[in-house]
């Protein structure tokens, strides 16, 4: 049986306690490696039980938390969508960095690796430029990067709103601007969340969950242009390890990748400061949760194969 434990540590905002969740193997079985998960915008940890179980089974520990403002580390629904006052992007990369300190102490000789999806994608980008070197390998789901003027008007929007109406404030505007676009190449729709799976079983529990249906606030979209910023400055971009493996997979239907065109953008960035082992899945058909999508059995075995061909020589012979 998987052993499923929780626990919290302290934020880097000096107020929250991160609440984290751990799989692990069955007892007695070895332990191959471990794997961080960053999730996404409007969502929590606990959405990728599936995955972290199917790795679970396969001799990986899999670790992950529910971002500031997400999940079971809001203390409620009047602190969804919010990081926090003051730079809310590098404080939430900063839990990311916490986390992977302790998940690392408690299994300091394992192999470990990190998974973000969506916005979590953008934080791993970020915790690899900060933290290059301290861990075995990336993965990348579900990423891309919109153009830098669109980039730079969503910063001044969001700016603008959080300056007249408080950076805790919800913004149908911002929204729609962003997150209600991404529809638009599937109308005509069944729901507003038709961009993330055609699996319809998965968009309407994502409708149906409490802790999913919230907007960010105009601080957090700020915070969020912010980062895509920083990933996206070439000098950044050269302070990586080059020796860190990356893996992107992504359905070519994702809007936030641009159906594919977003996701090799930033991989062929990857490859220019000079990562050295660079891997690029676009999935046809598939939308933006290849990890919860029709198709996810094969996702996870491509997941769990590339995982398995970057542990270290002597454990390829097990």
């Amino acid at each position: 049986m998987i052993q499923e434990t929780t626990f919290r540590f302290p934020s880097c905002d000096g107020q929250h306690q991160i609440f984290s969740r751990q799989w692990a193997p069955p007892k007695g079985e070895p332990l191959r490696g471990v794997v961080q998960i960053v999730h996404g915008v409007a969502e929590y940890i606990d959405r990728y039980a599936p995955v972290a179980r199917f790795l679970a089974r396969n001799g990986f520990a899999v670790v992950g938390e529910d971002h500031l403002g997400h999940g079971r580390t809001a203390a409620g629904p009047e602190e969804y969508g919010f990081f926090c006052e003051k730079q809310g992007w590098h404080t939430v990369t900063g839990d990311v960095r916490r986390l992977r300190t302790l998940a690392g102490e408690r299994c300091p000789e394992l192999p470990y690796f990190i998974l973000g999806h969506s916005m979590g994608s953008f934080l791993t980008r970020t915790y690899l430029i900060d933290w290059p070197g301290t861990v075995t390998g990336a993965i990348l789901s579900g990423t891309g990067q919109e153009p830098a003027a669109a980039v730079a008007l969503g910063w001044h929007v969001a700016n603008a709103v959080c300056r007249t109406s408080g950076p805790k404030t919800h913004s149908q505007m911002i929204n729609k601007l962003s997150f209600g676009a991404y529809n638009r190449q599937f109308a005509p729709c069944r729901t507003p969340s038709d961009w993330i799976s055609r699996d319809e079983a998965v968009v309407d529990a994502y409708l149906a969950d409490p802790l999913c249906q919230f907007l960010p606030t105009a601080g957090m979209f700020r915070d969020m242009m912010e980062g895509l910023q920083y990933i996206a400055d070439k000098s950044n971009l050269r302070r990586m390890d080059p020796a860190t493996p990356v893996l992107f997979f992504s359905g070519d239907r994702d809007p936030i990748g641009q159906n594919g065109a977003g996701v090799r953008k930033v991989a062929n960035w990857f490859r220019q400061a000079g990562a050295e082992d660079v891997t690029v899945r676009l999935y046809p058909g598939g939308r933006h949760e290849m990890l919860n999508e029709t198709n996810r059995e094969e996702v996870q075995s491509d997941l769990l194969s590339w995982l398995e061909q970057r542990l270290p020589a002597a454990e390829d012979g097990q």
